[in-house]
């Protein structure tokens, strides 16, 4: 029975947790598809599948043909479709009640929600805002209460995401145990506590930024990546419990969820915001100048798509 979710239809809701079959989608708090009261049109959605448009960096030859080739960078993704009114034939919701719930998701705000779809039990999100919203008022409507509304989503991050967010950590490394006496044959030479390295796949087609967490007590927390050889390093002194939280997609880094560090980045360190998982595994290396038991880095991050 077709029915609307009880969750308030402007809520940010972690994606995807409404959904629970193929060909539904979700936005913010809204579930849209088979089994409610919106029904999507057999045209399904345009610009979900695309490649984004781009910006490039091309320079053309001067004294040549063709051009050397420069850097491509995305452009915001545009979502539309077309999505169907119809209230159960049972009367249980009201033509009114699926309207106004309708009007209350698709509403202009400055604030990005999850855009989820799922295919083929993939489930895929965006982050987007409503940019057009079309709600015919014609005799259909009028008469039986079924209405056509066109939409369009604008996505400024065109990736598409998992909804699943993956966790990583190490704590920094500890030196091997060594050889103990008397020697017997074969030697062991004992086994690290920790590396202090740990590696993060992204099995997607696009790069994903993702969120470190550094914890203390630690000196000058340094993470490099050796697949790509980006390194970001901070020069701070980490009490035990502290966090220094770096948000590589934003640019921010913020100690114990207020304030703002990013000054203490070392000379030699990457900017943040270059410092992404190619599609592939990438290996870091957490390796503080100082630290002391319960130090650790904690690395989440989802896979993305074009």
């Amino acid at each position: 029975m077709a029915e609307i979710t009880t969750t308030a239809y402007t809520d940010d809701v972690p994606p995807g947790s409404l959904i629970t079959r193929d060909g539904q989608m979700q936005w913010a708090g809204l579930l849209l598809g088979p089994g409610t009261p919106y029904e999507i049109d057999r045209g399904g959605l345009s610009g979900w599948e695309d490649l984004p448009e781009y910006d490039a960096s091309d320079a053309d030859h001067p004294t040549a043909h063709g051009a050397w080739p420069g850097a491509r960078y995305a452009r915001p993704r545009r979502i539309g479709g077309t999505v169907w009114t119809v209230p159960p034939q049972d009367d249980s919701v009201s033509s009114l009640a699926v309207t106004r719930a309708l009007r209350q998701a698709l509403l202009l705000d400055d604030e990005e929600r999850w855009l989820a779809v799922r295919l083929h039990g993939e489930t895929l999100a965006v982050r987007a805002r409503v940019s057009q919203r079309v709600l015919a008022a014609d005799r259909t409507y009028t008469t039986q209460g079924v209405s056509r509304a066109s939409v369009q989503w604008y996505a400024t991050d065109p990736r598409r995401y998992s909804v699943a967010e993956q966790t990583a950590l190490t704590g920094a490394p500890q030196p091997e145990s060594g050889l103990t006496w008397p020697l017997t044959w074969p030697l062991y030479w004992g086994q690290a506590a920790s590396t202090g390295d740990v590696n993060a796949d992204n099995d997607g087609s696009a790069p994903t930024h993702p969120v470190l967490v550094f914890t203390g007590p630690c000196t000058n927390p340094t993470v490099t990546d050796r697949t790509s050889a980006l390194r970001l390093r901070y020069e701070i002194g980490l009490a035990a419990g502290d966090e220094l939280v770096v948000d590589t997609a934003a640019g921010t880094v913020t100690l114990n969820g207020t304030a703002s560090r990013r000054h203490t980045a070392a000379a030699d360190s990457s900017p943040e915001e270059l410092f992404a998982f190619a599609p592939g595994r990438a290996q870091l290396a957490f390796r503080p100048d100082t630290h002391g038991a319960g130090a650790q880095l904690t690395v989440r991050w989802r896979t993305a798509e074009w």
